[in-house]
């Protein structure tokens, strides 16, 4: 027998028992716009457990294209996760990104702060335009026709996740479009299905949030938008007790990653590049000499976004170079 635990005002959860890890399906119906802690709890979790849930589009259109709530970047959750406490690393694995509808939008014109401004007064088109993507997941491409957009684009499915964050520190609400070292709208296209990403807990319960799905994205967001869509998502939980980090970070099959946002974009470059050398210090067994000779010739970077009210920098080093232990 299926057991409801929420209530019909925050979404409706089924938990599987007879598990020692539960599986808790989440329907939300009440989404936020912004982080903190403020917020209640929508779904109550323990380390282990997965939760297979959905997120609306960053306008707050679900599946069926119905708008549900306002923008923007509106927030499934937040998930209360049992024994997460201020000084925990709260570790979550990504196990599902998928679209749930046939439609997504996007911008159609470069954002000013990813051109120089003499781009922008040359420019003949001026006037912005939402312009609409077919997804045809069977052929796992979107595809724009649209009389002001040529040639017609055909580009593979990438599904990922612009935003995923915690409560941030100082008892502080910040807006959805934000990233910071909470985690929150980083808009990074390496965000997909199988990755681990790992936020600072600041609050008792870490209070997760998800949303903003893009079918894809290229690095930057440099349209000011991803395709944005509706998406179903699972993910599982964990806690690393006791480890400080400054600094979201992320585990993937070939790099360990560190997300910094801040502006100016060097200011950014500087969080993840600084976090990057005390993990490795920390975990990997480098003093600080060899971490930082490894890292001036291993580190890679990535522009996750340029359009934001801060922008996000991803420094990253290949998990093949790193020294046997």
């Amino acid at each position: 027998m299926r057991r409801i635990l929420a209530s019909a005002l925050l979404g409706v959860v089924v938990t599987a028992p007879g598990l020692r890890a539960d599986t808790h399906r989440f329907v939300p119906t009440q989404f936020y716009t912004t982080y903190s802690f403020a917020h209640p709890p929508a779904l109550r979790i323990k380390p282990g457990d997965r939760v297979i849930t959905e997120t609306v589009d960053a306008g707050g259109a679900n599946r069926l294209g119905q708008t549900l709530t306002q923008g923007p970047n509106p927030q499934t959750g937040p998930f209360f996760i049992e024994g997460a406490e201020p000084g925990d690393v709260l570790v979550v694995r990504i196990e599902k990104i998928e679209t749930n509808r046939t439609t997504a939008y996007s911008g159609s014109l470069l954002a000013p702060y990813s051109v120089d401004p003499a781009s922008i007064a040359a420019r003949q088109d001026r006037e912005p335009k939402r312009v609409t993507w077919q997804i045809d997941r069977a052929a796992g491409v979107a595809r724009l026709d649209d009389p002001d957009v040529r040639p017609a684009l055909t580009l593979p499915l990438r599904p990922m996740l612009g935003c995923v964050g915690v409560a941030p520190a100082r008892k502080e609400a910040i807006t959805t479009p934000t990233p910071g070292a909470f985690g929150g709208n980083m808009d990074y296209a390496g965000l997909t299905a199988g990755v681990t990403v790992m936020l600072p807990v600041n609050e008792p319960g870490a209070l997760l949030f998800i949303g903003d799905g893009h079918a894809r994205q290229g690095e930057g967001e440099v349209v000011g938008t991803g395709l944005e869509t509706s998406m179903d998502v699972e993910f599982t939980v964990d806690l690393i007790k006791k480890t400080p980090a400054s600094w979201p970070r992320m585990d993937t099959d070939t790099h360990l990653m560190v997300l910094g946002s801040a502006r100016p974009l060097l200011q950014a470059l500087q969080h993840a590049t600084s976090e990057m050398l005390r993990w490795l210090m920390a975990d990997y067994g480098f003093s600080e000499r060899g971490a930082s000779a490894f890292m001036g010739q291993a580190l890679e970077y990535d522009i996750a976004n340029v359009v934001d009210p801060n922008f996000t920098v991803v420094a990253k080093v290949p998990k093949v170079l790193l020294p046997r232990r």
